[in-house]
């Protein structure tokens, strides 16, 4: 890819080049940093449409601010590709999501210029509050923090308990959110356009800033009185526009809504809101996928689209008639199944109706699915109001943004053990995602909670048939947990029947070595065995797959404890806490003393990179598995 074409970004190399520039060239900046996120993601594929609307916001940020001295707080950062060009990382943008190169989400672990975890939505005010709070605390008062909030992350509860907190202590935080869910409203009279622009004029605050100076050192002007004046002056705005917001209910000085992606227009609000006291709130419409037609016209599809030509705007689809569907349309199908058999069943997802595949169900019975959005906790809990009241709620939750629900999953399903059927999708490691998003504590998680059922499924059978059972009468809270991306079987399709809750199988009769595996690592199991017995003819290796993580099949293990040989356990979970550490303690209950190999997630953070690669660094790729077993083999072998 050519990057001498860029005129003025292949100048920029961090943000203090980019303010060497006149307010007149940013134009040209945007459009070349445009450009150049298309012809970056088009060939390596990552979040696309995001951060194309933001590109105007991006480089009005790092131009109006001192950054990295100022904080700015990113929320769901697949909105921050261009932020990543702009300070330091162009050069290396090509290894972005790829193992070892740039993060797909911004990580102060990367760059003194990502301030904040930002994998998962809404916390981009609680963390900028905070930092502006120990900013006044350490005396550091020249220091900004902006929070920039979007792509529908405002529906979070978080960022309404930050919002909360923001309005009852003092700090000069200045909140941006980007929203690009809506057109822009219709347009204001003269009166409104001039109270808009009286807000954001740079002499008028600064005659009400030392107007409330004056009030203060008269003593008239207490904090009480201050959140009068700030309501008064709301609702005189209020009456005026027409229009009420829950910012100003909150004491949070609100304004706009503009145009994002006017980058003069959005240079010239940063700078007059940029020393303004209080906190405030500026409202900015953008158009996801801005700059790109078939991005603006599709934004969901285009959200993370894969390759394409850029172009043409052609996506670069592989044919995949003849390979298995993916697990997420599998259990989207299935759903709708048991959906026209059983008119109690719903379903329930937060934000994710197209990335579960719960669209499935909603094109054809619109009523009977629920996207609550982008509030894991609140679909949880509203799952525990429908099933106390006699419906079966599938709730859909990707594997680790579950974590954000753990207490609703406690307190408002399991006391009472209702029949909700929890869906973990992406569980385990997802790949490209990062440490974010892997799915691997969710088994850990889960297991010590009275009243779960928590199942995998090792193929898109098994998945259906636990669908099945799972909406059954006296279920009880179901957990079934998937992997993301393609299955096993070309023919996925099956008759649905019970399965007997607690109950694993066994796949291959041995006496040597006896390997437990739970969900789809079993299936690299049953690979890794079979090169063991081409290299070992005469061996004798048992495979048991455990389906069940809670309850345990107690009749599989004491069959396997009287074998009395090495037992190797794999999952695609954390090993600290998962299935092999429930067979651990198991055999230590019952006073069997096997020699245990648990082969799982380490005890550290999975970076990003391809799914086979991460199961390499982790030792779960079918190369490992194979050398325990052979080493257990052999280890035999010498001792009998």
């Amino acid at each position: 890819m050519d990057k001498s074409k860029f005129g003025l970004l292949g100048n920029i190399k961090y943000p203090q080049d980019l303010r060497k520039l006149t307010v007149d060239q940013l134009s040209e900046v945007c459009k070349e940093l445009r450009e150049d996120i298309i012809e970056e993601v088009s060939v390596n594929p990552g979040h696309f449409a995001s951060s194309l609307g933001v590109v105007e916001l991006t480089v009005a940020l790092h131009y109006v601010f001192n950054t990295p001295e100022d904080r700015i707080v990113w929320d769901v950062g697949h909105q921050a590709y261009g932020h990543k060009i702009l300070t330091g990382r162009r050069d290396v943008f090509c290894t972005n999501r790829k193992l070892h190169g740039v993060r797909p989400f911004p990580s102060p672990l990367e760059s003194e210029y990502d301030t904040f975890t930002c994998g998962h939505a809404s916390n981009s005010i609680s963390a900028a509050l905070g930092m502006a709070v120990a900013a006044k605390k350490m005396g550091i008062d020249n220091r900004h923090v902006v929070a920039v909030i979007g792509d529908g992350a405002m529906s979070g509860g978080l960022a309404f308990e930050g919002l909360n907190n923001v309005s009852s202590t003092p700090n000069d935080l200045l909140i941006i959110l980007n929203d690009n869910d809506m057109s822009i409203d219709r347009a204001v009279g003269g009166m409104e356009k001039y109270l808009l622009n009286l807000d954001t004029n740079a002499t008028y605050n600064k005659l009400r800033f030392k107007a409330s100076q004056w009030l203060n050192r008269k003593g008239y002007l207490n904090e009480e009185r201050r959140k009068g004046i700030i309501r008064l002056n709301n609702a005189l705005k209020s009456a005026l526009s027409h229009q009420q917001n829950i910012f100003e209910g909150l004491n949070i000085r609100y304004f706009g809504p503009f145009d994002g992606n006017d980058i003069q227009e959005v240079v010239r609000l940063l700078r007059q809101l940029k020393d303004m006291r209080g906190p405030k709130l500026l409202h900015l419409h953008t158009v996801k996928g801005k700059g790109y037609e078939p991005a603006e016209k599709s934004a969901t599809v285009w959200h993370a689209p894969g390759k394409f030509d850029p172009e043409t705007g052609e996506r670069l689809i592989s044919d995949c008639a003849d390979e298995p569907m993916k697990y997420q349309d599998v259990f989207g199908e299935t759903l709708l199944e048991l959906a026209r058999k059983n008119n109690k069943v719903y379903g329930v997802t937060p934000a994710m109706p197209s990335g579960c595949s719960m669209n499935i169900l909603s094109k054809e019975m619109p009523d009977r699915m629920f996207d609550v959005g982008i509030a894991e906790g609140h679909a949880v809990t509203f799952s525990g109001g429908m099933a106390k009241d006699g419906l079966i709620p599938f709730c859909n939750i990707y594997s680790s943004f579950a974590q954000r629900a753990y207490d609703n999953i406690i307190h408002d399903l399991a006391i009472l053990n209702l029949p909700v059927v929890l869906c973990l999708d992406r569980a385990g490691l997802v790949g490209e995602d990062g440490p974010t998003h892997h799915g691997v504590f969710d088994m850990a998680a889960l297991r010590p909670i009275p009243n779960l059922t928590i199942a995998s499924p090792m193929n898109e059978h098994e998945l259906r048939k636990l669908m099945f059972t799972a909406q059954l009468p006296d279920k009880g809270l179901f957990v079934i947990r998937y992997p993301r991306g393609k299955g096993v079987l070309k023919d996925w399709k099956c008759e649905l029947e019970e399965m007997p809750v607690g109950k694993g199988r066994k796949l291959r009769n041995g006496h040597q070595v006896a390997v437990l595996t739970i969900g789809p690592m079993g299936n690299d199991a049953v690979e890794a065995i079979n090169r063991v017995m081409a290299a070992y003819p005469n061996a004798s290796i048992a495979h048991y797959d455990m389906r069940f993580l809670k309850p345990l099949d107690e009749d599989l293990l004491q069959e396997v404890a009287e074998l009395k040989c090495p037992i190797v356990t794999v999952e695609d979970g954390i090993r600290t806490g998962g299935m092999g550490s429930a067979v651990m303690e198991w055999m230590a209950d019952h006073g069997y003393t096997p020699r245990i190999v648990r082969l799982g997630v380490p005890d550290s953070f999975v970076e990003h990179g391809e799914v086979d690669e991460l199961k390499a660094l982790c030792g779960l790729d079918i190369g490992s598995i194979v050398a325990e077993i052979s080493g257990l083999l052999q280890q035999e072998e010498t001792i009998n």
